[in-house]
């Protein structure tokens, strides 16, 4: 096949057949799927060799990869200022939840691997670990044997070490599939893509010498510059920026209002979701093959008293915590105030979008009234985290820190592309010149463009790269 030799490593809450499915859940510790997932059988049928499977937050929830029942991830980077030994080096976070794909390509065990991203769990472990991640846009991508979080929300992904690759192993797994009710039909996706081409093509036919982005058009969103962005991330944006303008881009500013809801919006909902979701796994249908059973004298009148005995022992504290939150977020007296209005704050945040992208979003299709040449832009460009990798919690207690919310606010810049369904792809920024705020580690730049523009964004990733 196309992909003979290639080792590509998958997210331990993709299915496999031949490896264990575990989510780095205790609840899930013993269970091998009967089947593959449809990426995978796609990566198979191509050649590719499957390596194995790598570690995550649980269910994917978490920022840093930390929440894990194997341990958490460490960030393989060597930074450039330590000479030290691996054992003696700086222990930092690879980044969540995706962290041992991003870890195992930037370790150099694979080619490449595939993730899931759901609010940044692709562009955040890449951005810390210095490699490419692609999100690409909902519904392009089979959903089909993967382990649900937030059903709205959640995309298969590519983690590489460079755009070219990702871009290959996307080309294999972007096909349409039945079995995934929520993928983009051919109709959809010829559309999306025709408009792309016609630009793409007017682009390099009036396209200069020398200048590979001539005429496209690059909105900078002032929103994705807030007062938690670490000064050591403004100077090599600032020249990502200026090298995009060197090759012919025309920069233009822009605005998305709604963009500092984005981040309370996206936890209620996806918390909500994972609740749903997470409901089956109760001792007995599903979850832990040895059901724990209640102590002596425990009362045993309701059906979620037996059940709560497995889920507190299979569940780790993170999901945990999101499952309560999600739960009273669905509660009658919640649901207008909690769940409702943050549908209403995802829309906005779409709006917002659409209201600044030239091409219309063909997936739920929207009405466009602004000269596209004047007022509008072909892709957006923006950090992709608010800083480089954080330091690794030393201690159990400082994982489950209650009154951190800095584990949250890691997600604020990759939310909003994830809440809209939008392709966004993260570059590592290269580290030629060095500001001296620059603590050495990866900084990541972020391609963000509408539905289905999937292939501009690369193209324009390529060119940062």
């Amino acid at each position: 096949g196309p992909l003979a030799g290639i080792p590509i490593a998958i997210k331990d809450n993709i299915a496999t057949t031949d490896s264990p499915t575990t989510c780095s859940s205790a609840m899930l510790q013993n269970f091998v799927s009967p089947f593959d997932a449809t990426v995978v059988k796609l990566l198979r049928k191509a050649g590719a060799d499957i390596i194995g499977k790598t570690n995550l937050d649980e269910f994917g929830m978490g920022s840093l990869n930390v929440h894990s029942v194997h341990g958490p991830v460490v960030n393989p980077f060597h930074s450039y200022s330590s000479g030290t030994t691996w054992v003696e080096r700086e222990k930092r976070c690879a980044g969540g939840s995706s962290g041992g794909s991003a870890a195992a390509v930037a370790a150099g065990m694979c080619v490449a691997a595939l993730g899931t991203d759901t609010g940044g769990s692709i562009r955040l472990p890449a951005s810390y670990c210095g490699i490419v991640g692609f999100k690409p846009s909902y519904g392009l991508v089979s959903r089909w044997g993967v382990v649900s979080f937030a059903d709205s929300l959640d995309c298969v992904a590519v983690m590489a070490a460079n755009v070219s690759d990702a871009k290959r192993i996307f080309n294999f797994i972007s096909v349409y599939d039945e079995k995934d009710p929520t993928a983009a039909t051919d109709d959809v996706r010829q559309m999306a893509s025709k408009s792309v081409q016609e630009g793409l093509h007017r682009l390099r036919r009036n396209r200069r010498p020398g200048t590979r982005l001539d005429g496209i058009r690059i909105g900078i969103p002032q929103e994705y510059f807030p007062s938690e962005l670490s000064p050591t991330i403004l100077g090599p944006v600032r020249r990502a920026i200026s090298s995009l303008k060197s090759q012919g881009a025309i920069v233009v500013p822009v605005t998305l209002p709604s963009t500092s809801y984005a981040l309370s919006a996206y936890y209620v909902l996806a918390s909500a979701e994972a609740s749903s979701n997470l409901a089956r796994y109760d001792g007995i249908q599903y979850g832990l093959w040895t059901r724990v059973s209640p102590p002596h004298g425990a009362d045993l009148r309701k059906t979620s008293r037996i059940y709560a005995y497995t889920r507190s022992a299979g569940f780790g504290h993170e999901v945990q915590k999101r499952i309560l939150l999600g739960t009273y977020a669905l509660t009658a007296d919640a649901f207008d105030n909690y769940f409702l209005q943050a549908q209403r704050v995802r829309q906005l945040v779409k709006n917002d979008f659409n209201s600044v992208f030239s091409i219309p979003d063909y997936y739920s299709p929207s009405t466009h009234t602004k000269d596209p040449l004047e007022t509008t832009v072909d892709v957006l460009v923006h950090p992709s985290a608010i800083r480089t990798a954080p330091p690794l919690p030393t201690t159990e207690t400082d994982v489950n820190d209650d009154a951190s919310l800095d584990a949250y606010v890691q997600d604020v810049l990759t939310v909003p592309a994830s809440l809209a369904r939008l392709p966004a792809l993260n570059v590592p920024i290269p580290q030629g010149q060095v500001d001296e705020l620059d603590d050495g580690w990866p900084i990541g730049i972020s391609v963000v463009g509408q539905w289905g523009t999937d292939e501009l964004v690369l193209e324009v990733g390529e060119a940062l790269e």
